[in-house]
């Protein structure tokens, strides 16, 4: 156990996520296709179909993004460098871990991250797990 993590704890917490991750998408994929008309009856409906496919299509991106940190976690867990930043190497807060189990920096990092992207810079933000 390092910096009074506990990492049965973490791997519950990661693991309870991505089910309730994968279980809102199923859920999401079934109520677009309940909505959805044969036949649409005008543009305005056909618009709407279009706009909901969008809308959801986001939605998927952003739960496929979550489910790939959750899984790149997951590995940082059972390789030993759960809870260490990957940009300055040092623990990262358990208050943070708490909260976001699946967070690859501290704050500080993230924050200089989050103002880098702000400034238009590239940023490699998704990063291996066995660094």
């Amino acid at each position: 156990m390092k910096n009074g993590l506990k990492f049965s704890t973490y791997k519950n917490m990661l693991e309870k996520k991505a089910e309730e991750v994968r279980r809102s998408m199923s859920a999401q994929k079934a109520a677009q296709v309940v909505a959805r008309l044969d036949c649409p009856s005008d543009e305005g409906d056909l618009s709407q179909q279009h706009h909901e496919e969008w809308i959801f299509l986001n939605r998927n991106t952003i739960d496929m993004k979550l489910l790939r940190e959750i899984s790149d976690a997951l590995l940082r867990l059972s390789h030993g460098h759960y809870g260490v930043c990957l940009e300055c190497e040092e623990p990262i807060s358990v208050k943070r871990l708490e909260a976001v189990p699946w967070a690859r920096y501290c704050v500080k990092c993230q924050e200089q991250i989050a103002a880098r992207i702000a400034q238009g810079e590239q940023v490699d933000e998704y990063q291996e797990a066995d660094r």
